[in-house]
């Protein structure tokens, strides 16, 4: 079985595990033993060739309880639209959107509007004002929250500036379930279902029905590692089911456009930047809910945190990052 994983940076892993790479589980058990320190940090799991090596609870908190993954979401919703185009439900990342939301197209809308793609919405490209931030609350109050998002002001150009907004994945959301007359809760069940370990429990939904893109779903954190897992081994699952196609995953690998957050490439749905001299690739949701994938290392690690705190404005994710940096070491001195 080929075990390609980060396409968009051409590596390759091998199937094999080498000898000299076989971890010294106390090496990953004594750096989770000191992430308690972390005072959000909730869970962390490690693993590496597809075998979990070390996981954490904290605080009471366990790694086979569902919790709020918030926008981590993201790269889930990601995955569908890919498995969509693949299955031909949905024509590319280039098809334009306002056909496919043409019932929630406002009467006065920015003529912009038409040119927005699903590219643009997975990319966070679409123009359109923020529904995330300061706007969320608003936003979810209104009464048809498709509507809403088109409805925003265009702060720039489809295809300008990241203007990351989770209308713009709700958008998707709600295309999905256009097109197929299934619920995206349905969706994710079928067609990432025979992954083993993949589930999602509770998820929020719109007041047409719609299932929140980007945001709300609750997930186990052994559930979101399987994900992980299934992506940093091209698409295919444990016995070589294909569920997610290898150029979708290099797609959605490939930066686009940069976070105004902290200046991290963005793909489909995916963060991209470096860390301990690595090249990861990660999902990240308020709070710290963090999925990341270091292809190189054959890594796939977990990490959940209270999802009231914030993770960004207070440091907490800077450390994320950093626990993630002591990691990638302590895996490449296992092989050394």
């Amino acid at each position: 079985m080929n075990r390609r994983a980060l396409l968009a940076f051409a590596l390759v892993s091998t199937l094999a595990i080498p000898a000299a790479a076989q971890e010294n589980p106390a090496t990953f058990d004594t750096l989770l033993d000191e992430a308690e320190s972390l005072a959000p940090l909730e869970t962390v799991i490690v693993s590496r060739y597809g075998e979990i090596v070390a996981e954490r609870g904290y605080r009471g908190n366990s790694v086979t309880d569902p919790t709020n993954i918030k926008s981590a979401s993201k790269s889930i919703v990601s995955a569908l639209v890919g498995i969509a185009i693949d299955k031909g439900v949905l024509e590319g990342p280039d098809q334009k959107i306002a056909p496919l939301l043409a019932d929630d197209l406002p009467d006065d809308a920015d003529p912009r509007v038409h040119d927005i793609t699903i590219g643009h919405l997975l990319s966070m490209q679409a123009g359109l004002g923020r529904t995330s931030g300061g706007n969320y609350g608003r936003w979810v109050s209104s009464r048809n929250w498709v509507r809403a998002a088109l409805a925003m002001p265009f702060d720039d150009e489809p295809g300008g500036r990241m203007l990351y907004s989770t209308g713009s994945t709700h958008l998707l959301s709600a295309i999905l379930t256009r097109q197929t007359g299934r619920s995206t809760l349905e969706l994710a069940r079928d067609w990432l279902g025979p992954l083993d370990g993949f589930s999602i429990g509770s998820w929020e939904r719109d007041p047409q029905g719609i299932y929140l893109g980007g945001n709300q779903m609750a997930m186990t954190p052994r559930s979101l590692a399987a994900f992980g897992e299934l992506y940093r081994n091209g698409g295919e699952t444990p016995d070589g089911e294909r569920l997610v196609s290898a150029e979708w995953i290099e797609t959605s690998w490939r930066p686009r456009t940069n976070s105004r957050f902290n200046g991290d490439g963005y793909g489909y749905g995916w963060f991209l930047r470096e860390i301990a001299g690595a090249k990861v690739v990660y999902g990240w949701g308020y709070g710290g809910q963090m999925l990341y994938v270091v292809p190189e290392l054959d890594l796939t690690v977990v990490m959940t945190s209270d999802e009231a705190s914030p993770s960004a404005r207070s440091g907490h994710r800077n450390d994320l990052h950093g626990l993630l940096g002591e990691i990638i070491e302590a895996a490449r001195r296992a092989e050394s």
